[in-house]
């Protein structure tokens, strides 16, 4: 164990101690304090990885009853909420298309049929990771869509007709366009980003009211299309212009 872990390990149980112990917090319940002191002992434990994320994960069900705060019934039955066996569906399906390379031959499509010049590459790469981002994580998504992204550019500083500020511009327009759709297309469906299922739990819990997939879908689909028109006009023609609009090679480079 390195010694930032050991550090940790101490941090967080001494942490949880002062607080339950010696905070005061204006307007603060006994119980409200507690949940306080796991939620900081976790936090300590999460940032520096003192164990493996998933197992500091289950510290609720030893602390919670422990101190009287939520019995055993309802902090297990968290866990086995609907949406968090939802999310694990999504993990399996990203799994299956990473497996199979489905993510690429998506991918490639998508922008082969949008178009090959420069502004349109974009927007095929935007559209492609904002599908993609609908069903796999964010981050995920946009690692799996990089490595096509790097091999259009370097197609491009290859080019002997290119110019060097021209490749530099367009490198910074396509690198941000798919960290702005990664993000954008986790808006559109319960599974593109957790936090949508926590939104969707809170609801359920505070107000009584289930959104469904397709509920959510049909209010996160058209939200996520308006923004990512919005952010290609953007990144295109406000902050990345490009001035030579031909990408020489760049069909080869998509359909190669």
């Amino acid at each position: 164990m390195t010694l930032t872990k050991r550090i940790g390990l101490i941090l967080g149980p001494l942490f949880f101690i002062l607080i339950h112990l010696y905070f005061d917090g204006d307007g603060l319940s006994g119980q409200g304090r507690d949940i306080l002191a796991i939620t900081v002992w976790i936090g300590i434990w999460w940032v520096l990885e003192v164990l493996p994320i998933a197992v500091t994960a289950l510290l609720p069900i030893v602390l919670f009853p422990l101190l009287d705060t939520i019995s055993l019934g309802e902090t297990t039955a968290s866990y086995g909420h609907k949406y968090v066996f939802l999310y694990m569906g999504g993990f399996m399906l990203a799994m299956a298309i990473e497996k199979w390379g489905l993510h690429k031959r998506i991918a490639l499509l998508i922008i082969k049929a949008i178009g090959t010049n420069m502004y349109t590459i974009v927007l095929g790469f935007m559209v492609a990771t904002a599908f993609l981002s609908m069903w796999i994580s964010n981050t995920a998504t946009s690692v799996m869509v990089l490595p096509m992204a790097i091999s259009i550019i370097k197609q491009l500083e290859d080019n002997p007709n290119s110019i060097s500020s021209v490749n530099k511009s367009f490198s910074k327009l396509l690198m941000l366009s798919i960290a702005y759709s990664a993000s954008i297309g986790g808006m559109a469906t319960l599974i593109g980003t957790p936090p949508n299922l926590v939104f969707a739990g809170f609801v359920q819990k505070t107000y009584g009211i289930d959104i469904s997939f397709w509920q959510w879908m049909k209010f996160g689909l058209p939200v996520a299309t308006l923004l990512l028109i919005i952010s290609w006009y953007y990144l295109t023609r406000i902050a990345y212009p490009q001035k030579e609009k031909r990408f020489p090679g760049g069909k080869k480079e998509i359909n190669r």
